[in-house]
């Protein structure tokens, strides 16, 4: 296996249902529906440790490629092939492309509402709420920038199609997950959505994907970024 538990290497088992489980690295207890085969857990703080440092680069970045943008977040330590940290990483990378795009955002204050909000949307959400946190985070994107509330208007008919967008590209591709792909697609449909609601024009490239050798679940031809198809 190339990497399932970043404790012991062995593969995931995901359960029907919560159990009380202690986080090998912090030891906090806490419900979870994810462990590896050999009993090991660790819960999404510690698994994302170190993910402050993208606000950093975000802040220091130029380029209106959010995918540019998020294949240097995923080339950093703490980034894993598959987690939550990559609901964070969506929202961040698109936030910082449209600032430099032209959009009219505070960039540090956005990126730190970001990451407060996308730490929320645990791992596994996919598979058990029926929500890829990476479709989420492109939601939260629209809100973030459209300055939406549960009170909202537009705004939150905005985020909410913005979500819907991004949930349906996934949900047309299929599974088993793979974060890489899900991130991708998000901000692939967060583009044009921007382009045609916003008009604030982000860089579209074509992305052929480098992860398919670390994903044990990579569904080959099937992806749409898989270099087979290009």
């Amino acid at each position: 296996m190339k990497e399932e538990c970043l404790i012991c290497k062995a593969p995931l088992e995901y359960l029907e249902t919560d159990e009380l489980m202690e986080c090998a690295i912090c030891h906090k207890k806490e419900n979870s529906k994810t462990r590896c085969v050999k009993g090991h857990y660790v819960c999404n703080e510690c698994h994302t440790k170190g993910m402050d440092s993208i606000i950093g680069l975000c802040m220091a970045e130029s380029s209106r490629n959010p995918i540019e943008i998020i294949n240097k977040m995923m080339a950093m330590p703490f980034c894993h092939m598959h987690g939550p940290e990559h609901h964070v990483m969506v929202g961040c990378a698109l936030l910082t492309a449209y600032k430099n795009a032209g959009g009219e955002i505070d960039l540090q204050a956005a990126l730190t509402e970001m990451m407060n909000r996308g730490k929320s949307v645990p791992g596994g959400a996919c598979g058990f709420w029926g929500a890829c946190g990476a479709g989420i985070s492109s939601g939260m994107f629209i809100s973030i920038i459209s300055k939406s509330t549960p009170l909202a208007q537009e705004p939150f008919a905005l985020s909410h199609k913005m979500t819907a967008k991004s949930l349906s590209d996934i949900g047309a591709i299929g599974g088993p997950r793979c974060c890489k792909r899900d991130s991708y697609l998000s901000i692939l449909a967060a583009i044009d959505f921007v382009r045609e609601n916003f008009g604030v024009e982000m860089e579209r490239p074509e992305i052929v994907c480098n992860y398919s050798s670390k994903n044990n679940q990579c569904i080959g031809k099937r992806c749409p970024f898989s270099k087979a198809n290009h």
